[in-house]
């Protein structure tokens, strides 16, 4: 479970290090805190950091297009930069999708939906039958 989070943490680090190159601090050190919630050990802390993990995913190969689009334009060699941020990509949907892994899910138990919501009563879903 430590290999999962951890990954999942690196994954954080290079997003927080694209969006600190860029100039961008406030997403910066968002994605800095991100892996907070793991702390939290609530399952839609878990369900939020997957999101995160996929829309990071996302943000990679966005600037995996707009990068290669650049250096075609510019005549410049982009073969390499395309499978560096393609790999960068693969791994932070790899951090994502590890957190699916049933020794997490454990750990982080279902309960209410948001932090102070009231848990769900299937009591009478059960007892229904259809």
């Amino acid at each position: 479970m430590r290999l999962r989070i951890s990954l999942y943490v690196v994954a954080a680090l290079l997003l927080g290090a694209h969006f600190l190159r860029a100039g961008n601090l406030a997403v910066m050190l968002l994605c800095l805190a991100a892996p907070l919630l793991f702390l939290l050990r609530q399952r839609w802390s878990l369900i939020a950091l997957q999101f995160l993990a996929y829309c990071a995913a996302g943000t990679w190969i966005g600037v995996a297009i707009r990068l290669v689009q650049l250096r075609q334009q510019l005549e410049q060699p982009w073969t390499a930069a395309a499978i560096i941020l393609g790999s960068v990509a693969l791994y932070t949907l790899l951090a994502g999708l590890l957190l699916n892994s049933r020794a997490i899910k454990e750990r982080y138990p279902s309960g209410p939906a948001l932090p102070g919501a009231a848990p769900e009563d299937r009591s009478q879903d059960r007892s229904s039958g259809g």
